[in-house]
């Protein structure tokens, strides 16, 4: 357990949770615009009967309606200056995103495309005159717009995108066209029923030069109608997610002014002749989407939040319903009371806190640096990493925790009206939004290998092996300590190799040896695959293919650090109190069962005995039977809207 001194006996005197101070806790810097959210959801908590009630058309007008009033309110708006009517606070933008996650999730995502991604990339892409001639007006979501990106044949691969904005220096204008059927934009929220601009990002091409993908300012609809030359359909119905009128869009020699070029990173004058601030093409790429990280950001916390709804749900329920009669009682016990259903739901409820102290951090990184308080080259490159990965891990935390709870509901948890099928709906799609998951931990890989290094913003898959290789490998390896921490895990334990198999499972430092060490474990070996490959003449594509696995691997093992270090800070510096003790307890909880759900591997690499490993697993029951009285408390910390969990089959 976590202590002052990281350190904890192995018994515990029963906590008491002061619930509104741990809704304090969690609640943050951020708790006034957390508030306004959470009166705006129980304004509006008749969405979520609307969205299984109401047609598929007029879904999509109320969702349309509730994110304008909710406009009105200033919850969507914080992110941007305050001179056209934001907050200008980018940290209180991602906790209202985050907060508005309680809710239903096409409101959420309504939200995300217009003052996320619309809005966001004017903000970050554009310059004055793109802020005066469209924020105000976009900010009350009188003007609406879509982020037109993603094409059917290309969606990571933003390099790749096929569409194509020529510059005509005669007529002073730029014309959009899409090549072919691949090229189209597609899955555009927004697009089909209510954008009347788009963000387009298209291949620059001036006086005959491909200058790379670049952002437009494009009308695409002009008085509630199809703008010429613009085509666009409706992508129908969806898996979830269906109050979002997400749709197509094709360019047909669409022109519009030299102005709509978004300029911060590069302009085109009035002559024909491209300038840009950053001379690499590649540099300058990166550069441009990093700006956009916050969809990242966004999109991994509101995720954390709907895992959330279903852990409230689904524990609340666990201590009201019962099945089957014990052994020693004339009654039947709660679901709760027994061990599987604690394991099924109680390492969940720990990995939540967890994720939610580690989207904490990222939240604060991403704050610093657009904010101007840590804005070098690295603060931005460590935040893209743990963005990446914070939201990789996040939605597939949501995916699994929602499934899980749905079962653990029984057949209660098959009905509509209990939310779980709305929640898994409109929530799987988050783990392909702002990129594929598994691309993601490649970007954060990425970075691992080449430690940052100023080449990384230049570099693809094949530029990072060639990097990596010409390293001599040994200073790769050298970078990290594991052979350090080999030694570190066996001090922590008493006697050495023949330590007391009970002993040292409760020491903070014992878990955060172990996740460090099999990071770094893998780190070195994924580099010494990537340099054999290389030695052997093997093309870098193929070498890359073939330590894949290894490198998505030591992506998530990275990023599984980074959640235990952030819950391990936080309950490190709480005072002393029950609260402290029972988030110690979750951090135990979520420690070991990381530890647990990975033995084979730490076995493999001998940092665990058969001996050591089953008594990791009776410490994780221990920990979920003492976690168990305190699991309504600790879900009513998040103080979550009642009318949002509904469910009156299951939490009353």
């Amino acid at each position: 357990m976590v202590t002052d001194s990281a350190t904890s006996p192995s018994g515990y005197a029963q906590p008491t949770i002061d619930v509104p101070a741990l809704t304090r806790l969690l609640d943050g810097e951020y708790a006034e615009i957390r508030r306004l959210v959470r009166t705006n959801l129980t304004t509006y908590a008749g969405v979520l009967e609307e969205a299984e009630q109401l047609g598929f058309d007029e879904f999509r007008e109320r969702v349309r309606d509730i994110v304008v009033e909710m406009a009105a309110t200033g919850q969507t708006g914080m992110g941007f200056p305050k001179e056209y009517g934001g907050g200008g606070d980018i940290g209180a933008s991602i906790a209202a995103f985050e907060t508005l996650a309680f809710g239903d999730l096409s409101v959420l995502v309504k939200v995300g495309v217009q003052f996320g991604l619309f809005g966001g990339a004017i903000l970050h892409l554009g310059t004055e005159h793109h802020h005066e001639a469209y924020l105000p007006d976009l900010i009350t979501g009188k003007l609406m717009g879509c982020f037109a990106m993603t094409e059917t044949g290309h969606g990571s691969n933003v390099q790749a995108l096929g569409t194509v904005a020529r510059y005509d220096a005669d007529s002073q204008e730029f014309v959009l066209t899409t090549t072919t059927d691949l090229a189209r934009k597609d899955y555009i929220g927004n697009a089909a029923r209510h954008a009347e601009l788009a963000v387009v990002f298209a291949q620059l091409e001036v006086a005959g030069e491909r200058e790379g993908v670049h952002a437009f300012v494009v009308p695409i609809r002009v008085d509630g109608e199809t703008a010429p030359g613009v085509g666009i359909e409706d992508d129908g119905r969806k898996m979830g997610l269906n109050g979002v009128d997400n749709g197509r869009i094709r360019f047909d020699g669409v022109r519009v002014p030299r102005q709509a070029l978004l300029n911060r990173f590069a302009d085109v004058t009035p002559e024909g002749v491209y300038r840009s601030p950053i001379a690499n093409p590649d540099r300058r790429f990166f550069t441009m989407l990093g700006t956009l990280v916050q969809g990242r950001v966004s999109v991994g916390g509101g995720a954390i939040n709907a895992a959330k709804v279903a852990l409230a749900i689904a524990l609340k329920y666990s201590v009201r319903r019962r099945q089957f009669q014990a052994a020693s009682d004339t009654e039947e016990q709660v679901l709760l009371d027994y061990g599987m259903h604690q394991r099924r739901l109680l390492p969940l409820l720990a990995r939540t806190y967890a994720l939610h102290f580690a989207q904490d951090v990222v939240r604060t990184q991403l704050h610093e640096v657009f904010s101007g308080i840590e804005d070098d080259e690295r603060a931005r490159r460590e935040l893209e990493s743990r963005a990446a990965g914070t939201k990789a891990l996040g939605t597939w935390h949501a995916t699994r925790t929602i499934q899980e709870c749905r079962e653990a509901c029984g057949g209660a948890g098959y009905l509509a009206v209990n939310r779980f099928a709305a929640l898994k709906a409109d929530s799987d799609v988050f783990a392909t939004f702002e990129g594929d998951n598994h691309v993601l931990l490649q970007l954060v890989a990425k970075g691992l290998l080449t430690h940052y290094a100023s080449e990384f913003e230049n570099m693809d898959q094949l530029g990072m092996v060639r990097y990596v290789t010409n390293l001599a490998v040994e200073t790769v390896i050298e970078k990290t300590s594991a052979h350090k921490l080999l030694e570190r895990v066996r001090d922590l334990l008493p006697g050495g190799d023949e330590w007391d198999q009970e002993a040292g499972l409760l020491d903070a430092e014992y878990h955060l040896a172990m996740v460090r060490f099999r990071e770094e474990h893998m780190l070195a070996g994924v580099a010494r695959r990537l340099k054999r490959g290389m030695d052997g003449k093997t093309h870098p594509g193929v070498v890359f293919s073939e330590v894949q696995d290894h490198v998505i691997a030591v992506a998530h093992a990275h990023v599984e650090r980074l959640v235990l270090e952030a819950f391990v800070d936080k309950v490190r510096h709480l005072p002393d109190g029950d609260n402290k003790v029972a988030l110690g307890l979750l951090c135990d909880l979520f420690a070991l069962s990381t530890i647990e759900a990975d033995r084979a591997w730490f076995m493999e690499h001998g940092r665990l005995t058969v001996q050591r490993s089953k008594a990791i697993s009776r410490e994780v029951n221990d920990l979920c039977r003492k976690v168990r009285p305190l699991a309504v408390d600790l879900v009513d910390a998040w103080d979550i809207p009642p009318a949002m969990l509904r469910s009156p089959d299951l939490v009353g």
